[in-house]
């Protein structure tokens, strides 16, 4: 498998049209520990639908996948990316079971950021998370996020506006690290 970068045991890829059947079994299996967070892609449809979305101008998507199998870990999308003064975007991503806790989220989470500040060129990713999500926040401390604020009713999921904590990361400075 070719993939855009890796850690060793973790790499990222895009997400592709065979895949279909791995990443909504995947989602499937994985519906109560998403809930209430988010809802991933879970049927044909709404698969075909996501990978539109991230091929869309101004986004971007990825798989982080196990590379001693092979298998789908989780995935993780920049939405909403604006270039020019800005350049930055909004990221999201999620574990899929069995791989939750196991390391290869945070891995590839961390792969995507080091990717969006090399490859994409961009300078500023936001992670906005809801409070009660206690894991989403502890591998944004992990990877150097820093709590901005906080937005309340800011996005609409599973039937409610939900509050959500704005997490912000930026590309080092060159020779900073």
């Amino acid at each position: 498998m070719r993939y855009l970068r890796t850690d060793g045991r973790v790499g990222i890829r895009r997400p592709r049209p065979a895949d279909e059947a791995e990443f909504t079994a995947a989602a499937r299996r994985s519906r109560e520990l998403h809930h209430p967070w988010l809802a991933a892609p879970d049927d044909p449809e709404s698969y075909a639908a996501y990978l539109r979305k991230i091929r869309g101008s101004g986004n971007s998507g990825y798989l982080f996948c196990d590379r001693a199998t092979g298998e789908i870990a989780g995935y993780a999308n920049i939405s909403g990316i604006v270039m020019g003064a800005l350049r930055g975007g909004y990221l999201g991503y999620a574990a899929f079971l069995p791989y939750a806790g196991t390391g290869h989220t945070s891995a590839g989470v961390r792969l995507v950021v080091e990717h969006a500040f090399t490859a994409l060129g961009l300078h500023r990713l936001e992670a906005n998370i809801q409070p009660g999500n206690e894991s989403s926040k502890r591998l944004a401390k992990r990877l150097g996020f820093r709590l901005e604020g906080f937005s309340p009713d800011y996005l609409f999921i599973d039937g409610a506006w939900r509050d959500h904590e704005r997490w912000a990361i930026t590309a080092p400075e060159p020779g900073r690290g």
